[in-house]
């Protein structure tokens, strides 16, 4: 009785097997067979295409594969009339031959049932061919024919395709054995030349979704980085926010013992503003922290946590530092100097600390020159260098430094430039606008 059953569940999976099968044949080969599939032209990144100038050339390359598909169902045409000579029968032979070339150029899987069609017809129609069941137009048209559709559908058709293919051969091989057959030649020469072109299909879609893979890795890329960027921002910019907050909790807390016998309602008034700051610089060092981020391996001026939050007054030490890594800089300063906010003292800080940073990493033993002016609307900076004298070693980090700079004067609705120079170096100019500065100011 158990091996009964067991035999019966073996059937059954085989049933299934089979069916699931036939399904897949019948949606790869049968569904929507004859539905329009226009053969797409070469794209502009191909190997023929990229390596012409642009206009019509390119444009009558494109379209290579569909002359080259034309120009041989011509040829196939041809020579099915004339090989053995203008009758009616080799032209029929020959138009069998030549129109499911035609059309794979609209309908592939239709074309290669026509072709199927039209190798079952010439044989039951039992033509005196040197070669049987397939002329040698037919023979080269269906070969051609699933080369074409085994390019722009995936490799299990293929694998159908040939399989039908052989039932077919094999088929009119065994039905009439007197003649010479050339199924065993189509069966071979296919199986060779399916298998190339589903190999080459195979390559060119994982190299396309390596490089789609590679754009999403770097957009993501792109996209921590500006977040770790703004990350870092935000933590620099807490002790600004901290410090004017602290401000505000001092001088409410000492308002009323300025005035003498103050109001009580303005004693509460004051009161409130206090505990207000207070819980402001409370819910700062719980959003964001106090940690700041440190300079990188190997940086010439990595600040130390506890260090204060650096300003254009402190930037003397940082060029000694970059003077102490080997590199010549000079600094420029023109317009009236004056105190500015502390986030724009900050950002331009930070700005200038990441192109001299730069410059030591992509242009070693080049000078480098910054460039502070201060005008009434705003601040220019101008960090620019050389050419490099060494030998440029390969960075270590992810090469997003640009997008920091971009993401503080854009913070600060002002704009930024980074480019190369005519002489082989690079220079960073940026502009941070600021309210005019008036006398009763």
């Amino acid at each position: 009785m158990t091996e009964t059953s067991s035999q019966t569940t073996d059937a059954r999976a085989e049933l299934r097997m089979v069916s699931a099968a036939f399904d897949r044949l019948r949606q790869d080969l049968i569904t929507d067979a004859f539905a329009f599939r226009p053969l797409p032209p070469l794209p502009d990144d191909s190997a023929v295409v990229r390596r012409l100038p642009e206009g019509g050339v390119r444009d009558f390359a494109r379209r290579l594969p569909h002359i080259a598909l034309g120009f041989l169902a011509f040829c196939v045409l041809a020579s099915g009339v004339l090989q053995n000579g203008p009758d009616e029968r080799t032209a029929f032979t020959g138009l069998f031959a030549a129109v499911p070339l035609a059309m794979t150029l609209l309908r592939p899987i239709g074309a290669w049932w026509m072709s199927v069609g039209a190798s079952v017809a010439i044989g039951f129609a039992g033509y005196d061919f040197e070669l049987w069941p397939w002329s040698a137009a037919g023979f080269i048209s269906h070969i051609t024919v699933m080369m074409v559709v085994a390019g722009r559908t995936r490799p299990r058709v293929a694998a159908e395709m040939w399989l039908i293919t052989a039932v077919i051969g094999i088929a009119f091989t065994v039905s009439d054995g007197w003649r010479t057959s050339n199924a065993f030649p189509m069966l071979v020469l296919s199986a060779f030349a399916l298998l190339a072109v589903s190999v080459v299909r195979s390559l060119r879609t994982t190299k396309q979704q390596v490089v789609e893979q590679v754009a999403v890795t770097e957009v993501e890329r792109s996209r921590r980085t500006v977040l770790e960027e703004r990350t870092t921002i935000a933590r620099e910019l807490h002790d600004v926010v901290a410090h004017h907050m602290s401000v505000i909790a001092i001088q409410a807390e000492a308002a009323p013992y300025r005035v003498e016998d103050p109001p009580e309602e303005l004693t509460r008034s004051f009161a409130i503003i206090r505990e207000n700051a207070v819980a402001a610089l409370t819910e700062l060092r719980r959003v964001l922290g106090v940690v700041r981020a440190e300079g990188g391996p190997g940086s010439p001026f990595g600040d130390s946590p506890e260090a204060p939050q650096p300003t254009l007054a402190t930037l003397d030490s940082l060029l000694a530092n970059v003077r102490s890594a080997g590199a010549e800089v000079d600094k420029v300063v023109t317009g009236v100097v004056r105190p500015l906010p502390q986030g724009v003292e900050l950002s331009a800080y930070r700005i200038v600390q990441e192109a001299l940073s730069n410059t030591l990493r992509h242009a070693p033993g080049a000078d480098a020159r910054v460039e502070i002016g201060y005008v009434p609307v705003g601040l220019g900076l101008r960090v620019v260098n050389g050419p490099p004298t060494g030998a440029v070693r390969p960075s270590p980090g992810a090469g997003h430094g640009l997008l920091g700079m971009r993401e503080r004067v854009s913070m600060l609705d002002g704009e930024l430039t980074a480019e190369a120079t005519e002489d082989g170096g690079y220079e960073v100019v940026a502009f941070i606008p600021l309210a005019p500065v008036t006398d009763a100011s």
